[in-house]
């Protein structure tokens, strides 16, 4: 009998949080980054985390991938503790480019999203072109399907890590600064492909952005990590002048344009990406 590769399942039912922080803590030599940190993000939520660099935001996500451990606290993904290489999570990293001579197909990238986690020589079972095809047609890849990797631009191969992220279906999404290196319209391209896989198919999101303003329509929750400490709340509850200020240690005050926000005012230069000018 002909194996297949199944549709996607039944759109997951929110029993329980996806992900489940208790007392969770994490330091960087003798510096706090967080502490006392209680967060459930349930299925289908669309969670930003902003802060400036340095403020343990990607330490987070390894967290959750199970590559770095608390200083106290723990960490669940639905219920289970975390543990390195689960199918449930896809994940996109930080662009970084692909040498030159990367013979990788831009399809083959997508393709080990499907097919990555198995030894061996790959038997394609039917219907693996048609999964591809469509992940590369959802983020806008298909006139370079054929291109080896390292030939594509920083945006074309993120592009690529979101369509390989999502090829498993993921019950948990991890994202980290996914939109560098993508212009304006690939940029809500690949936010509404995101927003698409949380609302349809119930994937949780934590979504690590120094700049929420293309995303902001989407955005359920804020988690603002600062100076060790840390806000959690919708965006309007989060992202207002006292809080930050508060978050700070120094004035800071947002404003607000054409339905994006402006942070003026922010103590490290280096964080500036949240204005939307």
């Amino acid at each position: 009998m002909t194996s297949t590769i199944p549709g996607p399942p039944p759109t997951r039912v929110a029993a329980q949080p996806a992900i489940r922080l208790r007392g969770a803590a994490l330091s960087f030599g003798d510096r706090t980054l967080w502490q006392g940190l209680d967060l459930d993000i349930m299925p289908g939520e669309f969670l930003a985390v902003l802060g400036p660099n340095g403020s343990g935001k990607t330490s987070l996500l390894k967290v959750l991938l199970g590559l770095q451990h608390l200083d106290a606290g723990t960490a669940e993904i639905d219920g289970r503790s975390v543990r390195r290489g689960s199918r449930a999570m896809g994940y996109i990293p930080q662009q970084k480019s692909f040498p030159p001579e990367t013979p990788l197909r831009a399809r083959d990238l997508v393709g080990l999203g499907i097919d990555g986690h198995h030894w061996g020589v790959r038997l394609r079972k039917r219907g693996y072109t048609e999964r591809v095809d469509a992940l590369l047609q959802d983020v806008g890849a298909q006139s370079y399907a054929d291109t080896p990797v390292g030939l594509l631009s920083g945006g074309e191969q993120q592009r690529l890590r979101a369509a390989q992220a999502l090829a498993d279906d993921p019950a948990v999404l991890l994202c980290d600064e996914p939109l560098l290196s993508l212009d304006l319209n690939h940029q809500q391209a690949v936010s509404a492909l995101i927003n698409r896989q949380s609302r349809e198919r119930n994937s949780a999101v934590v979504f690590v952005t120094h700049e929420i303003n293309p995303v902001i329509e989407y955005v359920d929750r804020v988690l603002y990590l600062a100076g060790g400490r840390f806000r959690v709340g919708t965006p309007s509850e989060v992202m207002t002048g006292d809080v930050l200020s508060e978050l700070y240690g120094s004035p800071v005050e947002v404003l607000h344009s054409n339905g994006r926000m402006v942070v003026v005012g922010l103590p490290d230069a280096t964080i500036h990406h949240h204005e939307g000018a």
